[in-house]
């Protein structure tokens, strides 16, 4: 136990000790459900939004503002936790994410929703990264890092799939405008559990002056990148518009990097923080997963939705096994973390989703749920639960405490990269067979082309699972504690 955590708990009985820790990992997983639910719950509903306020071509800016400001500011947003302290910046975080929501809910014109959809991705920045800290800072054990980071894992693939189902309860019997408004209660409850239960913690830079023009630098890089990737669907990836925002953010970002390396007096991401073997294969692995992970949540709604016909409640009624599967996944292997090791859970982790989603892309627009669909998405959602808690554990276990934030940032960074990328790359995949309308195509003909188009997608989705296989390879094995180990870690 750290110098930090005894002077916590000392003198605390135990069954309070635990129960406080208990009420913080609680704050911190309904902190990533809001963020992960608002990620996932406005797809559902997007056809019903551009009707209602009247969007034009520009409906995808609903969630390419939330994921650009994401991506943009989360490197950031973890910097933010490690230098003005975790408690503070969560409450700044959750408060932003609130008062977007609110606004959000209440939108009648388009460019106030995606205003209200930016600013909401910018809490999601400062807030997620702020939870990974307070989780990483106080629980120092090993097996209660385990357990910690397996709840809150399990919370974040859950609430991806869990989205779908709320968006289309929400939609379908209320009004789409809850899918935003029913974070305010939500937002209030946080505050005042923030407010009142995590322990404030600034790192040992906590007095250092930010890195400005690095912090600049990577939060506009990252948004022109994950701009020019948004905008090549509607362009083409050959565009003036695309190519130019691919150019200033890879010369954005190699300007952060040279920043780092030879200008920075306290860099915003200290370049040897990469020389953690663990860190470095988790980010990786947590973006091939993320990449598969989330686009399958995409390309299944269409399938359920274009292909099979199914209405929103239906469609989100039918995610209910791959969110317990995430759930079971993330929480059921908790224990076993500390006993074996990030990396074996991890390889059989990412080819039981490997082989959901090859046995998911067989199915065509004759499938039947429970024959063809139910079992596949079991696989792909309790092999991703485990990579979603392992990654998180590997990517933060070997850093000093007063770093934890900027791991966290790296991390969800990686995973919002993994999720835009990973999209637009199989939905170009997929173009071809899909795009029935120029094709000319109607009724059984263009349900064919549809499935065919979607299943190449999710054989994309499978490589990308295959790809998380080769970087988990690089993440160091870890052999059982010997029996004295164990004792003297105590």
């Amino acid at each position: 136990m750290t110098s930090i955590q005894m002077s916590r708990t000392q003198g605390v009985p135990a069954d309070t000790r635990d129960r406080r820790l208990g009420l913080v990992l609680a704050v911190c997983c309904v902190g990533q459900f809001m963020n992960v639910l608002d990620a996932s719950v406005v797809n559902v509903a997007l056809p019903v939004i551009a009707r209602e306020l009247h969007f034009g071509h520009n409906l995808q800016w609903v969630n390419s503002a939330y994921t650009i400001a994401v991506c943009g500011f989360l490197l950031l947003g973890g910097r933010l936790a490690d230098v003005f302290g975790q408690r503070r910046v969560f409450l700044i975080g959750a408060a932003l994410f609130t008062l977007a929501s609110t606004v959000g809910g209440a939108a009648g014109a388009p460019l106030t929703l995606v205003a209200a959809r930016a600013f909401q991705g910018l809490g999601a920045a400062v807030m997620t990264p702020a939870t990974l800290t307070v989780l990483a800072t106080t629980f120092t054990e090993p097996k209660a890092r385990a357990k910690a980071f397996g709840l809150w894992s399990a919370v974040s693939g859950a609430a991806g799939a869990i989205g779908v189902l709320a968006g289309g309860v929400i939609t379908e019997w209320f009004s789409w405008r809850w899918i935003l408004l029913v974070n305010v209660p939500i937002g209030l409850v946080l505050l005042a559990g923030i407010r009142w239960v995590v322990p404030e913690f600034r790192g040992r830079d906590g007095k250092r002056s930010l890195d400005v023009p690095g912090a600049a630098a990577v939060t506009l890089g990252l948004m022109a990148t994950v701009y020019g990737i948004a905008e090549s669907h509607e362009y083409g990836w050959g565009s003036v518009r695309v190519v130019g925002a691919l150019t200033a953010g890879a010369a954005l970002l190699a300007l952060f990097l040279v920043i780092q390396a030879k200008f920075a007096r306290h860099p915003l991401v200290p370049l040897d923080v990469f020389r953690h073997r663990s860190m470095s294969a988790a980010n990786l692995v947590a973006f091939f997963g993320i990449a598969a992970l989330f686009s399958t949540f995409f390309f299944f709604t269409l399938i359920l939705q274009q292909v099979h016909g199914y209405s929103p409640l239906r469609t989100g009624l039918s995610y209910l096994p791959l969110s317990a599967g995430l759930a079971l996944g993330g929480w059921g292997i908790s224990s076993v973390v500390p006993r074996i090791g990030a990396r074996p859970i991890l390889l059989g982790g990412l080819t039981s989703a490997c082989l959901g989603l090859l046995w998911l892309s067989r199915a065509d627009e004759h499938a039947h749920y429970l024959t063809d669909l139910l079992g596949p998405i079991l696989l792909l959602g309790f092999g991703m639960g485990t990579v979603l808690n392992v990654t998180t554990n590997a990517a933060t276990a070997d850093l000093p405490p007063h770093q934890a934030g900027l791991a966290s940032g790296l991390l969800n960074t990686t995973r919002q990269l993994g999720s835009a990328l990973g999209l637009v790359t199989l939905t170009t995949l997929s173009a071809s067979l899909t795009d029935t309308g120029k094709a000319g195509l109607t009724g059984e003909a263009a349900r064919h082309a549809l499935s065919l188009g979607y299943d190449r997608a999710l054989t994309g989705a499978a490589a990308f699972t295959a790809a998380g296989l080769l970087a988990a390879l690089a993440v160091p094995a870890r052999r059982p504690p010997k029996p004295f180990e164990a004792r003297s870690s105590r």
